[in-house]
């Protein structure tokens, strides 16, 4: 079952959050933005919420669950559809490229996740994952204090190595990895590889 209820009830909430945080939300455009091809024309965002990566990217198709972030993502001139992420109501072999940014913490079943994310992309299409690493000190304070928070409350956060892992189950290949926000860094630095930034961004290759 999507977890969706805080984000139907508290979705005003979600969206402020990328304006009181207005650094590590560049930041995490800007390391996203270097995994995606140059037009967004092509590609779906899968967890979709109000738009708030769809919209720079120019990605005009997405899939949600929860009808409240639907509505602001339709608002800024997206398609989406009704829909979870284990179940794409898509055809096979459809995209050139599939986003997921803080989406796979909410999921239900990574494995059947990844599978799906394969099975609408096109042979060669590119399946970017953004994530919150939970080894990283931001991961950690998560985990720890999620009791508190309304959105991660239920969400299950992931190490880097088990999202390689599923990636490369699901039959991706690997081709990128890139980090940022860094402990002590106030740039919005974003640098190769994984082990130091607390959101990770992947790119498997179809």
């Amino acid at each position: 079952m999507a977890k969706i209820e805080a984000f139907e009830r508290f979705s005003d909430v979600y969206d402020a959050w990328f304006e009181e945080n207005a650094d590590k939300y560049e930041a995490e455009l800007a390391l996203i933005r270097r995994l995606l091809p140059a037009s967004g024309a092509g590609g779906i965002e899968v967890g979709i919420g109000s738009g708030k990566f769809a919209v720079p990217f120019g990605i005009r198709t997405g899939v949600e669950p929860s009808r409240e972030m639907a509505i602001k993502a339709r608002l800024q001139g997206i398609q989406v559809i009704a829909g979870v992420a284990e179940h794409l109501p898509l055809i096979k072999d459809c995209f050139d490229f599939v986003l997921m940014v803080t989406t796979i913490c909410f999921v239900d079943d990574l494995s059947a996740t990844f599978a799906e994310a394969w099975r609408v992309l096109k042979p060669g299409g590119w399946f970017v994952v953004g994530f919150v690493d939970k080894e990283s000190d931001l991961g950690r304070h998560y985990e720890a204090h999620r009791d508190q928070s309304r959105f991660y409350r239920e969400a299950t956060f992931f190490s880097i190595w088990e999202v390689m892992a599923h990636l490369e189950a699901a039959g991706f290949r690997i081709d990128r990895i890139e980090q940022t926000l860094i402990p002590g860094d106030k740039g919005g630095r974003i640098l190769d590889g994984f082990g130091q930034g607390a959101f990770v961004g992947l790119r498997g290759v179809k």
